[in-house]
């Protein structure tokens, strides 16, 4: 393969990331539209539903992603730098802290549904109305959230292997780059969904 081929296939596959990832955020973007409609129809009972949420685990969960995002940014670096070992454990950590973000995630969400606090439960239900569209919000983006969190950890570990087995290399590294910019625009996602739901007062 020339180079120049070699390079419009880099680019190609580059601008398809960035394609994709603008309907992600057209996504989450609705979402939040959505989110700011009800809002300002229900502005109490979202404050409400806001003090329920446990910041020390939303605080805690963005640290783990804005870890994760800069680890997977130094092993893109340390690829270009042809420092592949310092790659490896750069991606492993980024896994580990989408694992951390995950399993801290499924812990607030047992707490709550064990609380009976979910979309339709009986105490929403007798609830203010806005405190169940809260809540229903909730579950759903953070939900979605959740799912991007695991493709994005897929994606990473398929990364880890090629690197492991020299296929990302200082001058073929597309698939990790690609990689970086969707675990950043997860962790871009969570950064609008903290204080939305978290820090609402």
């Amino acid at each position: 393969m020339s180079l120049s081929s070699s390079t419009t296939d880099h680019t190609g596959k580059k601008l398809g990331m960035w394609l994709f990832l603008y309907t992600e955020i057209i996504l989450f973007g609705g979402l939040f539209v959505l989110y700011a409609v009800y809002l300002t129809i229900h502005p109490q009972d979202f404050i409400d539903g806001g003090k329920e949420l446990n910041r020390i685990f939303g605080f805690a969960n963005t640290v783990i992603l804005l870890i994760s995002s800069f680890a997977v940014a130094a092993a893109i670096t340390a690829v270009q730098k042809e420092q592949k070992k310092t790659a490896l454990v750069a991606l492993i950590v980024s896994l580990l802290c989408g694992l951390i973000f995950l399993i801290n995630k499924y812990f607030e969400w047992g707490h709550k549904i064990h609380n009976d606090i979910f979309p339709n439960s009986e105490t929403l239900i007798n609830g203010p109305k806005g405190l169940n569209v809260f809540f229903g919000l909730y579950y759903v983006i953070t939900g979605l959230h959740g799912v991007h969190i695991i493709i994005g950890m897929t994606v990473i570990l398929v990364a880890l292997i090629y690197t492991a087995k020299g296929k990302i290399t200082p001058t073929r590294f597309t698939l990790l780059e690609n990689a970086g910019l969707y675990w950043h625009l997860v962790d871009l996602i969570w950064i609008f969904i903290f204080p939305l739901f978290y820090l609402i007062i």
